[in-house]
């Protein structure tokens, strides 16, 4: 699909297209238009078929239906936004695939989207890259680690926000307490442009993505507590009983005080874990263009 509606594409592009995107949801509401304004044609699955979308849902072994496979088009590239888990799903989903397109010149190159939360290891480096240990006994791991012993490209994200997910709107949740706030350290986010921007450029430069796993993030490493203090006035403004907001300014003031930290963003090594995600980036050749969520919150 691509060039107008979803709906209105869907059943009048018949045959290949660039890119198929199984799981329409969150992400592909930032990467169907720049697909759109970039003329790559695409297509995309919904367990429901809604909105002119192709209907299919995954069902790992002998639940699943491999007509479901073969009505899909054929793609050179192919999308996955769901997480598959533990061994044997990623081989299910490329083989079912592969198997019912088989009259294709070409195999298609996939691309999964991950969670960079594998790599909350013990022991973990302060700077963590993508050639860092991670947690390999993980459901989502074992299953990225599967996709990439087929060629396929990983890319594990963090802290996606754009759209509905906006950051202000976590800082109830993340910090209610003041206790919950002491342990808040870095924070590492992407952009749901970005995130749509990353996947065309692997999409358009496969050969440097095959068996590749990468870190996905908008190169900043944030502070939790310089972040809260970015959105105050904004989280005041917009709430007519600011308490807890006042209290969380409040209890920032005095952890502060409690552990010696004279201005914010905090050092690095009071941060912990920091990404490095430059290899992405420079790998591809393009930069994050939405790379802040407040205007103060880098260090």
């Amino acid at each position: 699909m691509g060039g107008g509606t979803m709906a209105e594409t869907a059943k009048t592009q018949p045959g290949t297209v660039d890119l198929l995107i199984l799981g329409a949801g969150w992400t592909s509401t930032f990467l169907i238009p720049l697909l759109d304004k970039k003329t790559i044609s695409y297509a995309a699955t919904t367990t429901t078929g809604r909105d002119g979308t192709y209907k299919f849902k995954f069902e790992n072994g002998e639940h699943d239906d491999t007509e479901q496979y073969a009505a899909l088009p054929a793609a050179k590239t192919i999308l996955i936004t769901f997480p598959l888990k533990g061994k044997g799903q990623s081989t299910h989903l490329v083989k079912s695939y592969i198997q019912t397109h088989a009259s294709e010149k070409n195999d298609p190159n996939f691309i999964q989207l991950g969670s960079t939360g594998i790599f909350s290891v013990e022991n973990q480096d302060t700077w963590v890259t993508r050639h860092s240990k991670y947690d390999k006994s993980n459901p989502r791991a074992i299953a990225e680690d599967e996709l990439l012993a087929y060629g396929g490209c990983v890319l594990n994200l963090s802290g996606l926000w754009g759209g509905a997910r906006q950051p202000k709107n976590w800082i109830d949740r993340v910090a209610s307490t003041k206790e919950q706030l002491k342990e808040k350290n870095s924070l590492h986010m992407i952009h749901g442009e970005d995130v749509a921007r990353a996947i065309i450029a692997v999409h358009q430069k496969f050969s440097a993505a095959k068996s590749q796993r990468f870190m996905l993030t908008d190169l900043i490493v944030y502070d939790w507590w310089t972040v809260i203090l970015g959105f105050s006035a904004e989280l005041d403004a917009e709430n007519v009983n600011s308490e807890r907001e006042k209290s969380q300014i409040k209890w920032i003031g005095e952890l502060m005080e409690e552990q010696n930290v004279r201005a914010l963003p905090r050092p690095m090594e009071q941060l912990g874990r920091c990404y490095d995600c430059r290899e992405f980036w420079t790998t591809f050749g393009i930069m994050p263009a939405t790379s802040s969520i407040v205007t103060l919150v880098s260090f």
